[in-house]
């Protein structure tokens, strides 16, 4: 009933709806953070906002475009002092290219958030029923209270499994799959078993600087995001629960009363 009940769009605005690949649900945010994520690496706004499709095609530019330009490799002979040996890396000929989507994708992230923001605010006034149960072939997805600090320690031991943890399967398998790409390309593991036997130069010299360079981003976005959500899911669930309980077994005509002196 609740799956006709969305799916037919029978009320303005809904809260939430559960489905086999996760929850999706509107709650406020902060536009300058959101703003903040797609600085550090344009597309996580979006990811974000569970705006999928254009988040990923946000991230995937980004990493075609900075591949193209050397722009990590550019910034870690900056930051070192070798302004030259930066110069000489950049590729000028997409570096035109990377500024105006750069900006799109922080602009574009905060000026939704503006708007998901009044959109959450009148769903709440109106106050529409949702699903929150999804039974399908590949998967059982449910509205259910989760413990934020467990999903920040698994997206601190691996990146992704904080997503999996509160049943995001679209970003979780994106992260994963992101992780496994920058973790081959990087070398990371290499240098941190070479460093781990004392072979420190070996350890330096093993790594991509320009592909270690995005890890950073995903792996703290990781942790970021299954924490936010996983209290707002938290928040959903309450929610939820309280309107269940009010017209089920709450009498019509309840009023709490304030200040009166009992006789």
């Amino acid at each position: 009933m609740d799956n006709y009940i969305n799916n037919n769009n029978q009320y303005r605005r809904y809260k939430a709806h559960v489905n086999i690949f996760g929850i999706t649900q509107l709650h406020l945010k902060n536009p300058y953070v959101v703003a903040m994520w797609s600085v550090i690496f344009p597309g996580f706004g979006h990811l974000i906002l569970s705006k999928y499709i254009r988040g990923m095609l946000l991230v995937a530019w980004e990493l075609f475009i900075n591949q193209r330009i050397k722009l990590n490799l550019a910034m870690v002979y900056s930051f070192t002092g070798k302004i030259e040996e930066a110069k000489q890396v950049l590729d000028v000929r997409f570096l035109h290219l990377y500024i105006p989507v750069y900006l799109f994708a922080i602009w574009d992230s905060y000026r939704t958030t503006v708007d998901m923001n009044k959109i959450y605010i009148l769903a709440e006034r109106e106050n529409a029923p949702f699903n929150t149960f999804s039974l399908g072939a590949l998967e059982i997805n449910y509205l259910d209270k989760k413990n934020p600090v467990a999903a920040f320690l698994c997206s601190l031991a691996i990146p992704s499994v904080g997503q999996l943890y509160i049943n995001r399967f679209i970003l979780g398998f994106f992260n994963l799959v992101m992780s496994v790409i920058l973790i081959c390309h990087s070398h990371l593991y290499e240098a941190i078993h070479l460093l781990i036997l004392g072979k420190l130069g070996e350890s330096n010299q093993v790594l991509d600087a320009q592909w270690l360079l995005y890890f950073p981003s995903f792996y703290f976005f990781s942790i970021y995001d299954a924490y936010i959500n996983t209290v707002e899911n938290n928040k959903l669930f309450e929610s939820d629960q309280k309107n269940f309980l009010r017209q089920n077994y709450q009498p019509g005509g309840f009023r709490i009363r304030k200040g009166n002196k009992v006789n």
